[in-house]
């Protein structure tokens, strides 16, 4: 490996010290040389001094200019990609995926382009989506398995074997192309809109836990929810799994069972509704 190139230290925590990205502490226990650039472009020159022969790209966070996906000499770029491609392109595709319901998701490792993330297909992993899981647990899996397609691209492409399957020839509609494009999430898409389903409350729940949390309007007050489920038939008030229970879209009702009152800690359902009841 060449060099690692990663975001600039960025302000965290209640102190606002300034903290290295995961990736770029990890180069430096490596003794690898790291890049923080600011402004790609000009950073063009100097990173084409590297000679490197590919790239490799993960959840980096800004769109790279042309002037460097130009600069590999094979003339490939890999990116890591948490959907299944053409599907869920985009900033957000594990929240996005959840949200949506889906029972199947995967990686992709495709060539960049100047689009967003719609360069050829070089691999591609599917995985069941588990109807419990959160997005937290999808994208510390998922990270595992794109590490294993992104080596499995890299050696494709030493032994010469890899090849490049343009993405309108995957057979996915535009229509459905268009429906899955995903953006940033703003504070609007956190926040639970009793009107829904209780099964889309819970898939919220699930795909922005355990940060940044999706939001829940009660009595007056603005709670974090980390973690919830559907209400079984019949079930009222507290539950025995330390929920309480919340109607949701016409019968259906949806057990909040982890919350994060305003000023506090995390706590139970059931033991957030008691407190209530005593005030």
């Amino acid at each position: 490996m060449v060099a690692v190139i990663t975001q600039p230290d960025r302000p965290a925590g209640r102190g606002h010290k300034l903290t290295p990205t995961p990736v770029k502490s990890a180069a430096l226990e490596l003794g690898l040389n790291v890049y923080e650039p600011i402004k790609l472009k000009a950073f063009a020159e100097e990173l084409g001094a590297l000679g490197a022969d590919i790239f490799a790209v993960a959840s980096y966070g800004r769109i790279l200019p042309q002037a460097l996906l130009d600069l590999p000499k094979s003339g490939i770029a890999f990116n890591v990609h948490p959907s299944l491609l053409p599907l869920y392109r985009g900033a957000t595709p594990l929240q996005s995926a959840i949200r949506d319901g889906c029972t199947q998701t995967g990686v992709t490792i495709i060539a960049m382009d100047a689009g967003m993330d719609t360069g050829d297909v070089l691999v591609q992993e599917r995985t069941d989506l588990d109807p419990s899981e959160t997005y937290g647990e999808l994208h510390d899996r998922l990270a595992v398995l794109g590490a294993q397609c992104l080596n499995d691209a890299v050696d494709a492409f030493r032994n010469g074997t890899l090849q490049r399957i343009p993405q309108p020839t995957l057979g996915i509609s535009p229509a459905d192309i268009e429906r899955t494009l995903t953006r940033p999430l703003t504070k609007d898409d956190t926040l639970i809109n009793w009107s829904q389903s209780a099964q889309r409350i819970v898939n919220l729940v699930r795909s922005l836990a355990p940060a940044p949390a999706a939001r829940a309007l009660l009595d007056g007050e603005l709670l974090k929810v980390l973690a919830a489920r559907t209400a079984r038939s019949g079930e009222t008030g507290t539950t025995a799994d330390g929920g309480f229970v919340v109607a949701a879209a016409g019968t259906e009702s949806v057990a909040l069972l982890r919350v994060v009152p305003p000023n506090r800690g995390p706590m139970t359902g059931a033991a957030y509704r008691r407190a209530k009841a005593i005030v």
